[in-house]
């Protein structure tokens, strides 16, 4: 069986997103891969890692790493403040099978106005996730008004 996950994208809210895409961006020298801007001054930036992994941890493991990292406790539980986004080849058959594996339905798969198909789930371990299907192609989606790929990267 092919891997049925295509890319993970870790979203982070963020009030300064200037600071924040400079720093991620420019500073760390991650690629804008895309970008997009909708209504009511909402705007994307999605910039690129060659790859990605997801690391689960027990708060057991957490205050080991801060001891070993920092030694001492430092790690900060937050209210919700990221959500996991995995793109996949089909949103409506994902979303059922990951209902049936123990994940809370918040939304069924809904159609965005950038082209995708996201359906929002409460995971195990308290993570909202997204899992999405592109509807179009990166190429058909930069022809019209408010999408693109950024310019820098």
């Amino acid at each position: 069986m092919t891997n049925p996950v295509s890319q993970l994208r870790l979203i982070v809210e963020t009030e300064d997103f200037e600071r924040a895409l400079e720093f991620y961006r420019d500073v760390l020298g991650l690629p804008e891969a895309e970008s997009y801007e909708g209504e009511g001054g909402a705007r994307v930036a999605i910039l690129a890692v060659p790859s990605a992994t997801l690391e689960l941890s027990n708060p057991a493991q957490i205050r080991l790493i801060d001891e070993v990292e920092v030694g001492r406790p430092v790690a900060r539980s937050y209210p919700l403040s990221i959500r996991v986004a995995f793109e996949v080849e089909d949103a409506a058959a994902t979303t059922e099978r990951l209902v049936a594996g123990g994940a809370d339905l918040v939304a069924a798969p809904t159609e965005t106005p950038w082209r995708s198909l996201n359906a929002r789930l409460e995971a195990p371990g308290g993570l909202q996730i997204t899992a999405y299907q592109e509807l179009e192609s990166l190429e058909e989606r930069a022809a019209r008004e408010g999408f693109g790929k950024g310019e820098r990267g």
